[in-house]
C-alpha cells in the first residue's frame, strides 16, 4: 500500500464531497436549465466520488490488517453519506420539467435521460485514472533507472580512478626494473673488468715467482757448483 497515493485518494474525495454537500440546497432554488445542469454536475460529481472511494478500496487491499479494518469502516460511512446526497438531490429535483418522470416511478430516479453520458464519462474518468497510475509507474521506473545509472556512474568513476592508481603503480615498478637493469648491467662490466685485472695480476705474480726461482737457481749454481 502506498500511503501518500491513498492520502492523494482522500483529498480528492473530501474536495469533492464538500462539492456534493452544496448541490442538493441549491437545487431547491434552482428552476429550468440551471437545474439541469446542476443535476448532471451532481451525477458527474458522485460518480468520480464513487471512482475514488474504489480506487481507496484497492489501495487498502494491500494494508495491515489493523488499519485497513478501521479504514474500511470509515469507507463505508462515505458510501452512506454519498446515498444520503442522492436521496437528497433526487428529494430536491424530483424531476426535470414537466416531461420527467417523478420519483419512484423508475429505478433511475432523476438520472435515467443521463445514464449514457453518465457511463461515458465514468468510462473516461477510468481510463484517466489507469493512466495516471501507468504515468505514476513509468516516472517511478525512470526514478529508479537514473538512481541506477548514477551508481554505475559512480562505480565507473571509482574503477577508473582505481586502475589510473594501478597504472601509475606499474609506470614506477617499470621504472625501478628499467633501473635495476642499469644497474645489473653496471655491475656486470664492473665485475668483468675485475676478473681481467684478477687475471692479469695472476700473471704478474707468476712472472715474478718464475723470475725470483730464476734468480734464485742462478745464485746457488754460482754459489755451490762454480769453482
Amino acid at each position: 500500500m502506498s500511503s501518500e497515493e491513498y492520502e492523494k485518494l482522500h483529498e480528492i474525495y473530501r474536495s469533492l464531497y464538500e462539492e456534493l454537500k452544496l448541490m442538493p440546497e441549491r437545487a431547491l432554488t434552482s428552476h429550468g436549465e440551471e437545474r439541469k445542469r446542476l443535476v448532471r454536475t451532481f451525477d458527474e460529481r458522485h460518480g468520480e466520488a464513487e471512482e475514488v472511494l474504489q480506487g481507496m478500496e484497492e489501495e487498502l487491499r494491500a494494508a495491515p490488517s489493523s488499519y485497513r479494518n478501521a479504514m474500511t469502516t470509515k469507507l463505508r460511512l462515505y458510501r452512506r453519506d454519498l446515498g444520503k446526497l442522492q436521496r437528497d438531490m433526487r428529494n430536491s429535483a424530483p424531476s426535470f420539467g414537466s416531461s420527467s418522470q417523478p420519483v419512484g416511478g423508475n429505478h433511475h430516479g432523476i438520472y435515467s435521460s443521463q445514464n449514457q453520458q453518465s457511463t461515458h464519462l465514468q468510462s473516461q474518468r477510468a481510463l484517466l485514472l489507469q493512466g495516471t497510475e501507468a504515468l505514476n509507474n513509468a516516472s517511478q521506473s525512470i526514478e529508479r533507472s537514473q538512481r541506477i545509472a548514477a551508481e554505475t556512474e559512480q562505480i565507473g568513476t571509482d574503477v577508473i580512478e582505481e586502475l589510473g592508481q594501478q597504472r601509475e603503480q606499474l609506470d614506477r615498478s617499470r621504472n625501478r626494473l628499467v633501473n635495476t637493469g642499469e644497474n645489473l648491467s653496471r655491475s656486470r662490466k664492473i665485475l668483468r673488468a675485475m676478473s681481467r685485472r684478477l687475471v692479469t695480476n695472476k700473471l704478474l705474480l707468476a712472472v715474478i715467482i718464475l723470475m725470483e726461482l730464476a734468480i734464485l737457481g742462478a745464485v746457488v749454481y754460482l754459489k755451490f757448483f762454480r769453482r
